[in-house]
Parts: structure tokens; C-alpha cells; sequence
């Protein structure tokens, strides 16, 4: 079963605005997956749902670490940036499965590139922007995705 809902913002306000009210009805344990192009607004998103979970240190796209950890927040926060991956066994070598199943919130940029190892219980968020539309206006879609 899906559950799908669209939300439209128009400024990297209102996109942190939609991330940070996601952060605050997050769950332990929950994996959220985000895909969109370069510079669609990935990281304002992300930086939204720090900011829901209570997290005050900044937030930046773990490009070469793969995985940036916080702890400071009302549940861990595990977010992943996988644009770099070249091989799934990657992933195994950081010990994916303990954040994926873990007690915090993952976020996982550029899930498209890991889709075999994903849970089949996750939220996926896709970005995209319009340009006919205005420049700061974006599209997200999230999918409730169930077993």
C-alpha cells in the first residue's frame, strides 16, 4: 500500500518549513530516502528535518563520508549521501543495517543508486523543480512505502 501526498513550495523558507514539520512527526527507526537533481534543494530539506528533531549543529551534505551522524538531537539522525558509491559493498562496510534498523532517523540522498538494499518500509521524497513555474518553485513528492 502507498500513500502518496504533493506539496509545492516556492523558497528555501517554505521547503525548511516542510522539512522541519516532517522532522517533528518522525519516528525512531524510520528511513526516508530523497532524490533530485543537483541543487534542487536536497540539503534545505534535510537541514528542515535537523532543525524538527531538535538538532542544532549545522547540516551538511556528507558527500566524501558517506554518513554523518548526529546525536544531539530527540533521536539519532543518520544521513547518508550515497552519490558517491560505486559499489553496494560500500555500504555493507559501513555497517549500513545499523542505521537502517537502528533507533534514529535515516535519510538517505541519492537512494535511487542503493535500491537493492533499501527497506521495502520507507518514505521516499523526490525534489524537482519547474522552471516555467518560477525559479525557487518545487515539487515534492513523498510516498509512504509499504511492506
Amino acid at each position: 500500500m502507498e500513500k502518496v501526498k504533493i506539496y509545492e513550495t516556492n523558497s528555501w523558507e517554505e521547503t525548511h518549513a516542510l522539512g522541519k514539520e516532517l522532522g517533528e512527526k518522525a519516528l525512531p527507526g524510520e528511513v526516508y530516502t530523497l532524490v533530485g537533481d543537483l541543487g534542487v534543494g536536497k540539503t534545505v530539506l534535510t537541514q528542515g528535518i535537523a532543525d524538527g528533531l531538535g538538532i542544532q549543529e549545522p547540516i551538511c551534505s556528507p558527500t566524501f563520508t558517506i554518513v554523518q551522524v548526529y546525536e544531539e538531537g530527540r533521536m539519532p539522525f543518520y544521513h547518508f549521501d550515497v552519490y558517491r558509491i560505486s559499489d553496494i559493498e560500500e555500504m555493507d562496510e559501513i555497517g549500513y543495517e545499523d542505521y537502517f534498523y537502528g533507533q534514529g532517523l535515516t535519510m538517505i540522498e541519492w537512494a535511487n543508486l542503493i535500491e537493492e538494499i533499501l527497506p521495502e518500509k520507507r518514505r521516499e521524497i523526490t525534489i524537482e523543480k519547474d522552471l516555467e513555474k518560477g525559479f525557487d518553485y518545487r515539487k515534492i513528492t513523498i510516498v509512504d512505502k509499504e511492506k
